[in-house]
């Protein structure tokens, strides 16, 4: 069998992070994996140099996750229809409303006997329950599987010890992706329950910005921890309306209960949001501030999630996630939310 050669399709912090580790495993793997990992690069300048060369030349991802090493045998690639050519496994990493357009740039670059696997939290925006592996498998024709998990980019980064889920329907293929990203910091799980696995992983987002509100607000622990259980709640009612094959274990996996725990108290969807209350600014306005103009993925799932509950008729089954987007693009007053969770 021949070497698979990795790229990785985007490098934001937790693309580069995930560099770190497909680079060092492709390594300790030689006989199932080529040495190079390319990383598409969206190319921009930081202080007057190209990011990508910055990246080659120091190895480090100074804008998006300073202070980290990536090694050296990850390169970084402007041009995405070149990072991914004549690849074999492509590791999405990169906001899911770019993945479309991604997609397109790249369909007939691609090797037709390429496998995907999104690391990617969030969903289509559509009337109807449209997942991001799918859109990837249908605009690519190629099979996609999903890693989710209790994972903040900087800590992994810092080798803190994390767990991951791994959600794979093909057993063979399970076995390479945990040789990809297994490590003795980054422990992972490979599990069939995919869709379950790429549910939490988006809906937790709409969660933690929930979390963030309550932060916000100066409220305790008693209300938070309402919050996260009833998020939960709300989480697993979802997955189970709109996945036939859901398994309740799945929930107890890193990527359902351990994720949504770590994303309520230490995500950038909570730190935002708290701060969109206590200081009154747009969204927009701060993830250009705290996060350099990358995208919060909580509130556009929020719209995503609302506008399947309401083409379903079941939005005052959801009193959180609803609750959320209203306040996030309707300029509802944040006590709407407790208003919602107070009601039988």
């Amino acid at each position: 069998m021949s070497l698979l050669k990795v790229s990785i399709v985007g490098s934001g912090n937790w693309g580069s992070a995930v560099a770190k580790i497909v680079g060092a495993n492709v390594r300790r793997y030689p006989d199932l994996f080529e040495s190079q990992v390319k990383m598409w690069v969206f190319e921009e300048l930081v202080n007057g140099k190209k990011l990508s060369e910055i990246i080659n030349t120091t190895h480090e991802n100074v804008k998006y996750l300073p202070g980290i090493q990536i090694p050296d045998n990850v390169i970084a690639v402007p041009d995405v229809r070149e990072s991914v050519s004549g690849q074999d496994v492509l590791v999405w990493v990169l906001p899911h409303q770019f993945v479309k357009r991604t997609c397109s740039q790249i369909k007939e670059s691609i090797k037709p006997t390429a496998v995907s696997l999104s690391c990617i939290k969030g969903l289509q925006d559509s009337a109807e329950l449209a997942l991001v592996s799918t859109l990837i498998e249908s605009e690519l024709g190629t099979p996609c599987s999903v890693l989710m998990g209790a994972n903040i980019a900087s800590e992994v980064a810092k080798e803190e010890f994390s767990e991951s889920t791994i959600g794979c329907n093909d057993k063979k293929m399970c076995g390479v992706y945990t040789k990809l990203f297994h490590t003795p910091y980054f422990r992972v799980n490979a599990v069939t329950d995919a869709a379950t696995v790429e549910l939490c992983g988006a809906l937790k987002n709409i969660v933690a910005v929930a979390a963030g509100f309550i932060d916000g607000l100066g409220m305790g622990g008693n209300t938070k921890a309402a919050v996260i259980r009833i998020g939960m709640q709300e989480m697993i009612k979802f997955c189970k309306l709109f996945s036939q094959t859901c398994q309740e274990s799945t929930f107890f996996e890193s990527c359902g209960l351990a994720d949504l725990i770590t994303t309520c108290y230490g995500g950038r969807n909570r730190k935002v949001s708290e701060a969109f209350i206590r200081t009154g600014k747009s969204l927009t306005h701060l993830e250009e501030e705290m996060l350099g103009g990358q995208k919060l993925q909580g509130p556009i799932t929020s719209m995503e999630v609302f506008n399947v509950l309401k083409a379903q008729d079941l939005l005052p089954d959801y009193p959180l996630f609803v609750s959320v987007y209203r306040i996030c693009f309707e300029e509802a007053h944040v006590s709407t939310l407790l208003i919602s969770l107070g009601q039988d």
